[in-house]
Formats: C-alpha cells, structure tokens, sequence
C-alpha cells in the first residue's frame, strides 16, 4: 500500500512538472466551453436585409421600420430593379430581400390581400429557414396590430418565400462544402506541423540540416507530399459531392482548383509555422487540434452563423483561414460566381499564405542560429 501511495504521489507530481499536462486539463477545457458555448447559437442576430418597395406608401414604411427595429434584422437599403438580387446574394453581403408589391396600401384598404415576397439566400439553408421564419413572425404581428386599429378590415398580407441556390433546403449544400475546409486543414496543417516536428524530435533534422539540401528544399520535400494528397482529397471530395451527395456545381472547376490549391498553400504554410515553434510533436498536435481544428468547425461558419456570434469572436473568426475558403466554395459551387466576386477572400487568403511563410522562414532561421 505505501509502494502505491508513493506512485500515486510521483504520478501527481510528474503532471505538475509537466506544464503542456496541465496546460491540456485545465485550459482546454474551459477555452472548449466557451467557444461552444459562445459560438453554438440557433438564433439570428442582425442578418442584413434589402428592400425592393415598389409602393412606397405609409403602411410598408411602417413594416420596413418595424423590421429594422427587431434585433433580428439590420436594413442595409434599397434596391430599385429585380434583376439587382441575385448579384446581391452572389457578392456574399445580404441575408434576405424584400419585395413589397405595388399599391401595397391602397389594395390592403380595398379588401384585397397584396404580397410581400421574401427572398433569402439558401446556401445556408439553416440560416435561411431561420431568417424566413422570424420575417414572416414580424409581418403576422403587423397585421394583428392593423387588424386590432380596425384599419384592416378584411383580406390581410400574403408572404411567398423564395429560397435562392438551394429551393430543397438539402442540408448537404451547407456539410459538403464546409467539410472541404475541414479536410485540408486537417491534412495540410496537422500532418505537415507533426511529420517535420518528428524529425526534430528523433534528431534526423540535425542531420538533414549538414546534408547538401539547403533548408528550403528540406521544407518543401517534406511539404510536397502533403500538396499532392491534399490536392487529391479535393478531387475526391469534390467527385464524391457530385455524385453521391448530388450537391449541385453551378461555378467553373477551373477556379474551384485554382481556390483550393491555394488554401492548401495556406494550410501548409499554417502547418509548417507551427513545426518551426513547436518542439515536439505533442505540442505540435494540441496546438493543431485546439488552435486549428475546433476553430476552424464553429468559427468559420461551417455549421453555426458568424453574425449570431458574440462581436469578439466575429474578430476572431476574420484570422481563420477556413472561414473565407467556406465564403468562395460556397459561392462557387452553389451561386455560380466568378472571381470578381470572391476576390476579396481569394486575396486575404494569399495574404495570410505570405504572412505564415515569412514567419516559418524567419522562426526557422531563428531555430538554425
């Protein structure tokens, strides 16, 4: 018993020595339960919305302010042509559009039953059921509160939805994309930071550094494998959404490729910094696993809406990688848009691949002095 005691007592003493142990038991924890808890919401907040008001009467100002002033929806303006929406929803900055008939008022007093038809991106059919749901909850109250002033004698408001890019809502439109991300993070960065970690730790990168190979070659003969399996994951992701899955693909191949091929840049590079600080594969993986992956599931919008978070982890989210590949995968393959619509994530994510490659080449020569 006191042999037992003594081994209890060292194994307790060996994790508090360990700082990266007890790193993991009590940090992890609480950084996971409150990115859960933070991060996973059902509700909307401010999703941005556009008006297409052909009426212009007193009766749809009034809806349009009561819609404004619901913490649900921000109006960001107005549009004056149909055509104008597609391109709106395609460019990734509104939620939903609002279409109000014309004589709006004047066919409401009449008897009749004028329409307001409500248009959401459905890419993200989770959201977009939310956003229709909450819209048509603010236009019935609006017209109980006409019905009770007895300026609403008889007929009422009709409500049509539109649900643009994915009329199913087919959960599968909103998985299969993200779970690109998904896998070339975990491929390019995790296994790129952990195979050049291992050969620090069982001392080969000694003896690579006194080899012939300058460091560079040694980098990028570690990396290219990873290229290569990556890229073939997305050529089977993308073979396996088509046609399993039946995801449609209304964008060009050519510049998905071109995309994805430079998010794996950018998750290799990711991955080689972290091996140039890392000393171990240990640290190399929990910073992988905590730092990458579960960033990477629910702050890139992959399952849960950004705009629902909390502001402090919308500014977390914008240093996730994966959140603007999500932005172009998505518009590509469900929205049909070209690379003047998606130029802005394409260059945040080349941005972000030079920034992680100065650092790896300035921390690796740091490493070498």
């Amino acid at each position: 018993m006191q042999a037992f005691k003594g081994f209890v007592i060292k194994e307790f003493k060996q994790i508090y020595r360990d700082k990266r142990t007890l790193l993991v038991l009590f940090g992890m924890p609480i950084i996971q339960m409150l990115l859960f808890g933070f991060a996973i919401r059902n509700e909307v907040e401010n999703a941005k919305v556009m008006v297409l008001d052909a009426s212009h009467d007193q009766v749809t100002r009034q809806l349009i302010s009561k819609i404004d002033a619901s913490n649900y929806f921000a109006i960001e303006g107005e549009i004056q042509w149909y055509d104008q929406i597609e391109e709106l929803f395609q460019q990734g900055e509104i939620d939903e559009v609002l279409v109000f008939e014309s004589d709006f008022a004047r066919k409401l007093n009449r008897g009749e039953k004028p329409t307001v038809n409500i248009i959401t991106d459905a890419s993200n059919p989770n959201l977009a059921q939310l956003i229709q749901q909450y819209s048509s909850s603010i236009i019935v109250d609006f017209q109980q509160r006409l019905a009770d002033n007895s300026k609403l004698q008889r007929g009422g408001i009709t409500t049509n939805v539109n649900m643009l890019f994915n009329p199913k809502l087919e959960s599968v439109n909103l998985f299969v994309p993200g779970l690109i991300a998904v896998i070339l993070m975990l491929i390019s960065a995790l296994m790129t930071s952990i195979s050049i970690t291992r050969e620090k730790e069982m001392g080969n990168m000694e003896i690579l550094l006194v080899s012939p190979l300058r460091p560079g070659q040694i980098i990028i003969g570690k990396v290219l494998p990873y290229l290569v399996l990556a890229f073939v994951n997305v050529l089977t992701v993308l073979a396996l959404a088509r046609w399993v899955f039946e995801v449609p693909f209304r964008g060009s191949y050519g510049l998905f490729l071109a995309e994805s091929l430079l998010f794996i840049f950018t998750a290799l590079a990711l991955g080689v910094f972290i091996s140039t600080r890392a000393s171990d594969q240990q640290t190399a993986m929990m910073v992988s696993l905590a730092g990458l992956l579960l960033p990477t599931v629910l702050l890139s919008g992959f399952i849960f809406p950004i705009s629902s978070m909390p502001v402090i982890l919308q500014w977390i989210s914008n240093i996730i990688p994966a959140r603007w590949f999500l932005i172009i995968v998505r518009s590509i393959m469900l929205k049909d848009s070209g690379l003047l619509l998606v130029w802005k994530e394409t260059l945040i994510l080349a941005v972000m691949t030079i920034g992680f490659i100065a650092l790896s080449v300035r921390s690796f020569k740091v490493r070498l002095e």
